[in-house]
């Protein structure tokens, strides 16, 4: 219970009130970043018969109109940022996390991220996708599509603009990597001291009753192809995810991705507990020059994480792209600088820490904002990472091992909540698009805010809730920790019988 109590007392530190009021009726329907709908899902509106005058013949009957075919550029860059994202995960992320524990516990944190995205790519193929991205209710999808039937070459998957697809086959590729990197983020909160096979357990069930509905909720809609009227809007509303019929806005991951496994992270690390020595004996990185490869793999893979999100190759690819860049290099400055502020010296791993706070905070807003707003959500959230890494962390006690809550789930709500205010085209922002009119929206600053903190307090709730419940299971059926002298030796040995270096 006491381990229960320091979860919530650490996450309302956050300041976060999860709102009650329902978005405003009248606001516009959102842009979602994989929002997913099948040729079927979506007929074509078949033409008006040509009208007949009183001295002509009858009226000649009007063809349906073609389906839509996906452009071989838009398929090419997905091709592409499907493969960014894997760079992101092997080997950016296992390099990354790799090179900040010490050097006994090195190979098992590679062999957990290699295994794990493995696992998830498996999973999401024969249920994940379904379960994400069909219909059902608000809250998760059915089984319709599990082992991917039905789905072929000659499938089609929406994007954000009328009459424009993409092969649903990418679209399965490309949301099976942010499937496989989302679970593989958690590890890093309590490295160094899990069993391989309780990781394994625990990942299936955060990745069933967290990851997938999160998805579904933020996600799932039926394309704007089935948007024409007000009618079919209310239609498609009843039809979408929970938090996306609501408005919230989220392009490329930052509650479905970040939020929800930094939250996963900081259950994980308070359940499994204190690495041994942890404050008492040195448990500094054995290489930082691994670490950076690592976040510069990160930095490269995430162009396709958050422009590939668009769908589309298009001028809003280009947008999420230079707010990908400019965020992450204005949180890698703001780092630093604080850090050479309050420490006298700004470091590597600081450099690092920003880096990926920036990469984070701009995942949500990236299509949404313009350059500027990225760059001030890059300088703004590597203070509030910063403070939650050095200060809260040691203040609550808990070992988050790499700083999992720290810079994702922290830096992914700062994200959102700004996502909301830069959205604004007042500030340079993009606006919200209405389908109805085929033109951006009035911006509602209290309603966009409102469905932000749904989100935000959604991911929280049910990331918090999941992990407590599966971290429980598996440690009655397994048990979470390793034995004291396994942990003293290094798991690279004790859990996979290898070493990753011999010297």
């Amino acid at each position: 219970m006491k381990k229960l109590i320091s979860i919530f007392a650490l996450i309302t530190t956050l300041g976060i009130g999860f709102s009650t009021n329902t978005f405003a009726e009248d606001a516009a329907p959102t842009v979602d970043a994989a929002a997913v709908v099948t040729s079927e899902a979506a007929p074509a509106v078949e033409a008006a018969p040509v009208a007949a005058t009183e001295a002509v013949a009858p009226a000649v009957e009007a063809e349906a109109a073609p389906a839509p075919v996906p452009n071989k550029g838009d398929t090419a860059w997905m091709l592409i940022a499907t493969v960014l994202v894997t760079l992101m995960v092997i080997p950016g992320l296992a390099l990354f996390y790799g090179g900040l524990v010490r050097q006994k516990n090195m190979l098992s944190v590679l062999m957990q991220t290699f295994m794990i995205f493995s696992l998830m790519g498996v999973l999401w193929a024969i249920y994940g996708y379904s379960v994400a991205f069909t219909g059902g209710n608000p809250y998760f999808g059915g089984l319709g599509k599990a082992f991917l039937a039905g789905i072929t070459p000659d499938s089609f998957a929406a994007t954000f603009s009328k009459g424009v697809v993409i092969p649903e086959l990418v679209f399965v590729a490309f949301q099976l990597t942010f499937a496989a990197i989302t679970p593989v983020l958690i590890i890093g909160a309590f490295a160094e001291r899990m069993k391989f096979s309780a990781i394994l357990a625990f990942m299936v069930l955060w990745f069933t009753f967290a990851y997938l509905p999160m998805a579904h909720m933020v996600w799932y809609w039926d394309g704007p192809d089935a948007i024409t009227d007000a009618a079919s809007l209310e239609t498609v509303l009843a039809n979408a995810g929970w938090l996306w019929a609501k408005g919230a806005l989220d392009f490329a991951g930052g509650t479905v991705v970040h939020i929800n496994a930094g939250i996963a992270g900081l259950v994980g690390a308070i359940m499994v507990g204190k690495r041994i020595g942890y404050g008492k004996e040195s448990m500094a990185p054995h290489s930082l020059t691994l670490t950076m490869v690592g976040a510069a793999l990160l930095w490269v893979g995430w162009f396709g994480f958050n422009a590939g999100s668009n769908l589309e190759a298009n001028g809003y690819a280009a947008l999420a792209l230079v707010n990908t860049m400019i965020a992450t290099g204005a949180a890698t400055l703001s780092w630093a600088f604080a850090e050479w502020l309050l420490k006298g010296k700004p470091s590597m791993l600081g450099a690092a820490s920003g880096a990926v706070a920036g990469l984070v905070a701009i995942t949500p807003a990236c299509g949404f904002v313009g350059p500027m707003g990225a760059i001030v959500i890059g300088l703004l959230v590597s203070p509030i990472c910063y403070f939650f890494v050095a200060k809260v962390k040691y203040a609550f006690g808990y070992d988050d091992a790499l700083d999992v809550f720290g810079v994702h789930a922290v830096g992914g709500i700062f994200g959102a909540l700004a996502t909301g205010v830069f959205v604004n085209p007042a500030l340079g922002g993009m606006g919200v698009y209405d389908y109805v009119a085929n033109a951006v929206g009035e911006y509602n600053f209290a309603a966009q805010m409102t469905a932000q903190a749904y989100a935000v307090g959604t991911a929280i709730v049910v990331s918090a809730t999941v992990s407590f419940i599966a971290f429980k299971i598996v440690d009655v059926l397994i048990g979470l920790r390793v034995s004291e002298e396994s942990e003293r030796e290094g798991l690279d040995t004790t859990e996979h019988g290898e070493r990753a270096y011999h010297v």
